[in-house]
């Protein structure tokens, strides 16, 4: 297969780095800069799972992509993706299969109205990794898996082969029947640490230590949770557990990456995490007023930074 990834930072990278790395046709969709950095110094990923230096990857940036492709892999940021579909149009054909692995659900909608739905795999990962100054990709846990499917569930041929490109790859690589929970599962449990750690400024084990905190916690995954019900997507028993466990353990310095992205100035995923959950659930005549304070406090963050910028 022709894969291309979009983008060659701390999450694509790492996954096209890996599947270069055991001899797969991988392509980077990247900006002139970063194609000039990888061609002068290859790809590099630091990782505690082994290291791999990809000497010479392959890239294109918008101007030099030519398709179609196989396979995109897909993992912009939210805030990013109407520019990164109006750059991969020329990868898309009739064949092409459109894997993305952003978090929430929104960019469904944008992908399916793009290239339409037919073209389009569900898929989720979990990595925790950053983009060094020097360009170099740190994956800083041995959490890193992909998941995909078809989101109707049913087991196709692309999907085979897919499974094909990933034997013998260096991360958790899994097809799933039931890829469409699984994103609102990780949606549920996302939405809520970067509900309570963004507003609280804090990580889990501080909220826990806090009066209510936990109470507040656990009111944040009832929401979420129950958005995701209402839309047919409610998290099964054993994940919805495990997650409320994770998220009010003692102790715990676990916060989520739009907290980091906050305390660094960055941009942040608002709308896209927080904001869409509370629009599907207003649809679904959830009420969600504790989420509706996290958005506050995002969309506040967000004002300051576009005003302190102009």
């Amino acid at each position: 297969m022709r894969i291309l990834v979009v983008g060659a930072g701390a999450t694509g990278g790492y996954f096209g780095a890996r599947l270069a790395e055991i001899g797969r046709d991988v392509t980077f969709l990247v900006r002139p800069a970063r194609a000039d950095k990888l061609a002068a110094e290859g790809l590099r990923v630091k990782s505690p799972v082994g290291d791999v230096h990809i000497a010479a990857p392959k890239t294109v940036t918008a101007h030099t992509l030519a398709g179609p492709f196989d396979l995109v892999i897909l993992s912009a940021k939210a805030y990013d993706l109407d520019g990164a579909v109006a750059d991969l149009r020329p990868a898309v054909g009739p064949g092409t299969a459109v894997l993305p692995i952003l978090n929430g659900m929104r960019h469904l909608d944008v992908l399916d109205a793009a290239f339409g739905p037919e073209r389009v795999l569900g898929g989720t990962c979990a990595i925790v990794a950053t983009l060094t100054r020097a360009g170099e990709i740190r994956q800083m846990s041995e959490l890193h898996s992909l998941t995909y499917g078809e989101r109707d569930g049913t087991r196709s041929e692309r999907v085979a082969a897919i499974e094909a490109q990933m034997e013998g790859v260096r991360f958790q690589a899994r097809s799933s029947d039931k890829v469409a929970l699984e994103m609102w599962e990780k949606w549920v449990f996302l939405a809520t640490l970067a509900g309570a750690t963004t507003l609280m400024r804090a990580g889990i084990g501080d909220i826990v230590a806090a009066p209510g905190g936990p109470a507040f916690i656990e009111g944040l995954l009832d929401e979420c949770q129950a958005v995701a019900a209402a839309n047919g997507y409610g998290s099964r028993e054993k994940v919805l557990a495990g997650a409320r466990k994770t998220l009010t353990a003692q102790g715990s310095p676990m916060t989520a990456s739009m907290l980091r992205d906050i305390e660094g100035g960055a941009r942040i995923e608002a709308d896209h995490i927080v904001g869409d959950l509370i629009e599907r659930g207003r649809k679904a005549g959830i009420e969600t007023p504790i989420l509706a304070r996290v958005l506050t406090g995002l969309k506040a963050y967000e004002n300051r930074k576009a005003r302190e910028a102009a």
